[in-house]
């Protein structure tokens, strides 16, 4: 049952996502920790309302009217057209005036009217680009599938597990899971209930993954006893999944310029039972740490910095926040020249994102190798093929989307470093 609490509470941690600079994940995660009061059914309520309200804040703006939108407003009107409760109901809830008066207008309201980019519940710039690149039917299905919550994936840490025997064990401790349809180590739940209590998780048997990431960190295909280097390692999601590859032999580099980030990193690399991750921090792409192993590497993972417009299913308020698209690109490239400098001959490089956008993706590739023919293209589905991940692309790299697979939105491009030429043995001389 949703009170007035609630309500109170929604409007409150809304009002400080919306006017502060913090990620909405991450506000969340402060508010909910300075109000332990709050059970977990109080914190269910309050996130998913807030959470609904920054998913299709462009409609519910438009339909509370013009002037000066307050949180309560937008979240009373969320909760009226998408949270189940009448007119009536909300006003329980708020007795203001104001409130009364926005129940009277939603009454009339035509959501399908609305401009599709509205409808959508992007950004101008947003929708034009998505509508440029995949055409309005498709874009409007992406949208949508965008507005939706994730589920939760997993991903079984097969140094200490198999995903047959994790499946069981969560099924044992409550928390039924269904295998994801690509990734062969991934369990998926529509459940959000928290599994960081579990024993299976305290003991390090399993990550909380997308089934996409774990398919971008597969294509880099790493061997036991290489050196591997994951070129933009932030949380670390990637870095232990390649641990697991790797069979936690050789040398696995962890490069991130977030020191916080690789601190938090350590407790996960101690409970994923890792032996092989060398975290690094560096100052820039171009850090001494970087030069020191140039032409050393046998596969890099350069999962660079982006818009995110591929998780907004997870990060809603990101859509909402200004971006400066040319300054990303600009680092995007700068990123990878440098990451490309460490492959050895033979070597595999792998760009990635969580961005829908072809110029943080297939643009930068292409440049670049222009500018790098000692690389080539790979296509990716010669290594889904040899991997048996019953997945085809229509091109050469992996290009993954909410609406089509379930996933977040993801790129992947494999680029591979031409072998050294061999010297031609010196022809006899005659006598």
């Amino acid at each position: 049952m949703f009170r007035p609490a609630h309500f109170e509470l929604a409007c409150e941690l809304l009002r400080l996502i919306l006017t502060g600079r913090t990620p909405a994940d991450k506000r969340m995660e402060h508010y909910f920790r300075a109000h332990r009061e709050m059970g977990s059914h109080d914190r269910g309520y309050v996130a998913e309302t807030v959470y609904g309200c920054l998913r299709n804040k462009r409609v519910l703006q438009v339909l509370c009217g013009d002037g000066n939108v307050t949180a309560e407003d937008l979240t009373a009107a969320y909760l009226r057209l998408y949270g189940d409760l009448s007119a009536e109901d909300v006003m329980r809830l708020d007795r203001n005036d104001r409130v009364r008066g926005l129940m009277r207008r939603l009454e009339t309201a035509d959501i399908a009217a609305l401009p599709v980019a509205v409808r959508a519940n992007l950004p101008d710039w947003l929708w034009e680009s998505l509508l440029q690149q995949f055409g309005e039917h498709d874009a409007l299905q992406l949208a949508e599938a965008l507005n939706r919550p994730a589920l939760v994936d997993l991903r079984a840490n097969t140094l200490k597990t198999t995903r047959a025997e994790l499946q069981t064990e969560l099924t044992a401790e409550g928390y039924a899971a269904e295998t994801t349809p690509y990734a062969p180590q991934g369990l998926r739940r529509a459940d959000r209930k928290p599994l960081f209590s579990t024993q299976a998780f305290q003991s390090g048997r399993f990550e909380i993954q997308d089934e996409g990431s774990q398919l971008l960190s597969l294509l880099l295909e790493p061997q036991p006893k290489e050196r591997v280097v994951d070129f933009c390692a932030g949380g670390g999601g990637k870095t232990l999944h390649l641990g697991n590859l790797m069979n936690n032999s050789g040398a696995l580099y962890a490069f991130d310029v977030h020191e916080h980030r690789l601190e938090r990193l350590k407790p996960r690399v101690r409970r994923a039972g890792l032996s092989n991750v060398r975290a690094q921090l560096i100052k820039t792409e171009r850090d001494p740490q970087v030069k020191r192993l140039r032409g050393t590497i046998n596969r890099v993972l350069v999962d660079a910095p982006c818009s995110g417009t591929g998780t907004l299913r997870r990060n809603p308020d990101t859509k909402w926040r200004e971006l400066d698209l040319s300054a990303l690109v600009a680092q995007q490239r700068d990123i990878l020249a440098a990451a490309a400098t460490l492959v050895k001959p033979g070597g595999r490089l792998v760009y990635a994102t969580c961005s829908l956008l072809r110029a943080e993706n297939e643009d930068i590739v292409d440049e670049f190798l222009n500018q790098h023919p000692d690389f080539a293209r790979v296509p990716v589905n010669d290594i889904l093929a040899r991997l048996q991940i019953p997945l085809t692309m229509p091109g050469l790299d992996l290009r993954l989307f909410p609406h089509t697979h379930g996933t977040d939105g993801f790129y992947g491009a494999v680029l591979e470093k031409k072998a050294a030429a061999q010297p031609q043995p010196a022809s006899p001389v005659a006598t």
